[in-house]
């Protein structure tokens, strides 16, 4: 009896071994732009602007969800309720890149909108996919718009660069 439960034991952990990879996978990280090759890039010149026009609504000094405030160098190398947000000099490891690149539906930033959802998304008010009429961080304006490639292959370049 005893042997047919090892064997039972070997047997799912054998099976669960081979699906799991599929189901934790994570992101599709080929997917990411790739960094720009301008040398250089800081945060102060290149960076605040992208992430002032995309992300300061939400992440700024005012009310930052999650704790993670974009708005400076210092909160941006500090991170927020999650942790840290970027690796200096790995930008493919930085959760900041994969949001802002959109590779995860869960993590996308700013939030993709979802057809037929109204209301607060997961999380409840003020989680992601929280939308009060008019947008994101207090209903005036328009929704900020996800980064362009572009932007995405210079904030990669910046974090590879070392992220000052």
């Amino acid at each position: 009896m005893r042997i047919k439960n090892v064997r039972l034991t070997i047997l799912l952990f054998s099976a669960a071994a081979s699906v799991a990879p599929g189901l934790a996978a994570g992101p599709d990280l080929s997917k990411l732009p790739p960094p720009a090759k301008q040398k250089g890039v800081t945060y102060a010149k290149e960076i605040r602007p992208i992430l002032e026009a995309s992300c300061f609504r939400c992440h700024g000094e005012e009310r930052p969800k999650a704790n993670l405030r974009l708005d400076s160098l210092e909160a941006v190398l500090k991170g927020g309720k999650s942790g840290k947000v970027i690796v200096p000099r790995k930008s493919d490891k930085s959760l900041l890149v994969i949001a802002v690149a959109q590779l995860d539906e869960d993590m996308s930033m700013p939030p993709k909108s979802k057809p037929g959802r109204s209301g607060p998304g997961p999380g409840g008010p003020g989680g992601p996919g929280d939308r009060p009429a008019g947008g994101p961080g207090g209903g005036f304006g328009p929704p900020p718009k996800p980064l362009t490639a572009e932007q995405v292959g210079l904030i990669r370049a910046w974090i590879d660069q070392g992220a000052q």
